[in-house]
C-alpha cells in the first residue's frame, strides 16, 4: 500500500496566505499530501469552499482553526482541529476577533509611523483582501513598500514580540482557547511549542488541558523532535504537525516541507469520535461578552 502524508497547519488567503484555497489545493496535490489541516488565524472562513475543493480533487480537508492567546505575558497558538463550524456564538468570537485584529493591525501601523515609516493603512487592507488582517500583511506591505526585502526582516525588526511596533493581541487566555475548542467539540493542540524556548511555559500549557503537541515544524530541529516525541508520550498526548504554510508570504512555499505519515491523522480522528467534552466546559460561550 502507498504511504499517505498530510500537512496539519496550512492557511489561505482567508487568514494570512498568499495561497487562495484552489493554490492550497493545487500545491498540496503536486507535493502528494493526502490531506490538509486547513487552520486559518481565528477564520473559519475558508472551510466551505476548500472541503469542496478537495472533495473534487481527492484532497481531505481537516476542519481547523488557530487561535490566539496569551500566557505569562507571551503569545501562544492553539490549534484546534474538528471543531463545529455551526455554533453561532462562535462565529459572533470570532467576528470580535477580527475587529481586535484590525484595530491592532492600525496601532501597529500607527507606530510605524511613529518612527519614520510612512506606511498607509490602506494597502494593508488592500494586501489583505477579505481576510483576517495580521502581521504579515503588514510585512508583506513594508516589502511592497521598500523598507525591507523579505517579510521575515520586517518582524525580525518592527513586528516581532519586543520590537518598535509589536502590539499584543486579543486577550485571550489559554485555558479560555483550549475550552472553546472543547465547546466545540474538537481537538486542540499547542502550535510550535519550540518558538516559546521555554519548558515550564509548555508544561503549563499541559496542565491546562491541551490533547495535543504540534511535534513536527520546520522551526523544530531533530532534537526538539526527539524531545516533544517523548513529551507527548509521557503525558498521553496527540502528536500533530505541520509546514504552516503562508503561500509564498515567508518567502517560499513551505506546503510539503512537512510531510506527516498519517498514522498521527488516523489518531486525530479516533480521539475526535471518542470526544473528551462529556464536562460542561469552563468557558461558557453564552455568558462571554
Amino acid at each position: 500500500m502507498k504511504s499517505k502524508f498530510v500537512d496539519l497547519h496550512v492557511h489561505t488567503t482567508f487568514s494570512d496566505s498568499t495561497f487562495t484555497p484552489a493554490e492550497v489545493i493545487k500545491a498540496a496535490q503536486e507535493q502528494g499530501l493526502s490531506a490538509l489541516g486547513i487552520t486559518d488565524h481565528d477564520s473559519v472562513s475558508s472551510l466551505t469552499v476548500i472541503t469542496e475543493l478537495g472533495e473534487k480533487e481527492g484532497i481531505e480537508i481537516v476542519p481547523g482553526v488557530e487561535l490566539s492567546a496569551e500566557e505569562k505575558g507571551r503569545e501562544i497558538h492553539i490549534l484546534g482541529y474538528y471543531i463545529s463550524l455551526e455554533e453561532d456564538w462562535f462565529r459572533k468570537k470570532l467576528a470580535e476577533f477580527s475587529h481586535a485584529r484590525e484595530e491592532r493591525a492600525r496601532e501597529i501601523t500607527r507606530r510605524l509611523n511613529r518612527i519614520g515609516i510612512d506606511l498607509d493603512f490602506a494597502i494593508v487592507k488592500e494586501i489583505s483582501g477579505e481576510g483576517a488582517v495580521g502581521r504579515m500583511h503588514i510585512a508583506r506591505a513594508l516589502v511592497r513598500a521598500g523598507y525591507v526585502k523579505h517579510p521575515q526582516s520586517a518582524f525580525r525588526l518592527y513586528l516581532g514580540e519586543g520590537k518598535p511596533a509589536y502590539v499584543k493581541k486579543f486577550p485571550l487566555t489559554v485555558g479560555e482557547a483550549i475550552e472553546m475548542i472543547k465547546s466545540l467539540k474538537g481537538i486542540s493542540s499547542l502550535a510550535h511549542p519550540g518558538l516559546l524556548k521555554d519548558n515550564d511555559l509548555i508544561l503549563d500549557i499541559i496542565k491546562s488541558g491541551i490533547d495535543g503537541l504540534e511535534v513536527f515544524h520546520l522551526d523544530h530541529s531533530n532534537t526538539k523532535i526527539n524531545n516533544f516525541l517523548e513529551l507527548a508520550s509521557t503525558h498521553k498526548l496527540l502528536v500533530t504537525g505541520g509546514s504552516d504554510c503562508h503561500g509564498l508570504g515567508k518567502g517560499k512555499q513551505l506546503l510539503g516541507k512537512i510531510k506527516l505519515p498519517y498514522k498521527y491523522l488516523t489518531a486525530l480522528k479516533e480521539r475526535a469520535k471518542i470526544g473528551t467534552h462529556n464536562a460542561a466546559p469552563i468557558l461558557d460561550p453564552s455568558r462571554r461578552n
